[in-house]
């Protein structure tokens, strides 16, 4: 799918450098049916808002402590209800966090999130679904469809890094609403492959320091 992603997106000339100077490696488990089908969607979800304003390393250290007071095994609704509050907020956690997290739990024991359920449903549907859950944006549900469920097709325009990397490859100074106008109009040429756009674009962003 790399590949077909790759010609599709050289199409447009104001990637082609980007296709020339960055190389993605994250898109192994696009086509791997049993990734796609083991997914714990209450896991992911938990694991997307711990992430949430944090660096990559610190999101990744708090999660690890998350997990490990459960012996290393993300836990089901009830355990993590039954959890005190002050063991979660020991590992870092915010309290909103907390409160975040204990939100996906009971949607979780009231409401059917099973990755069966939820791999019947396109992406604008499962973000509407999700959606529903106190502190799940749709930016944390974006996450989940390109990270978690590899759906090849996701643009989050809301994503700071995107915003920035759109505003240097489109020269442009426009910012918020005007801005996602137009990453939303120059984006409709990526479809069906923006998740990799996504994915260029943020390494991109990161090799130039933008």
């Amino acid at each position: 799918m790399l590949q077909k992603a790759k010609y599709h997106l050289s199409k447009d000339p104001l990637f082609v450098p980007i296709l020339e100077n960055i190389e993605i490696n994250t898109f192994k488990d696009f086509e791997n049916e049993t990734v796609k089908s083991e997914v714990n969607v209450m896991a992911a979800l938990i694991k997307a808002i711990v992430s949430q304003q944090l660096s990559v390393k610190a999101a990744n250290t708090i999660y690890k402590r998350f997990l490990d007071l459960f012996d290393g095994v993300s836990p089901n609704a009830t355990i993590l209800l039954e959890t005190d509050a002050e063991i979660l907020k020991s590992v870092g956690l915010s309290k909103q966090k907390m409160t975040y997290i204990r939100e996906v739990a009971l949607f979780s024991q009231n409401n059917d999130i099973s990755i069966e359920l939820i791999n019947q449903k396109n992406n604008e549907e499962v973000i509407k679904y999700l959606t529903q859950i106190k502190g799940v944006g749709r930016w944390t549900v974006e996450m989940l469809l390109m990270f978690t469920l590899w759906r090849p097709d996701v643009f989050p325009v809301a994503d700071l890094g995107i915003q920035q990397a759109m505003q240097k490859l489109l020269k442009t100074d426009e910012k918020g609403k005007e801005l996602i106008k137009v990453m939303h109009l120059h984006s409709e040429k990526w479809k069906p492959y923006r998740t990799f756009a996504a994915m260029y674009l943020w390494k991109w962003k990161d090799s130039v320091n933008l």
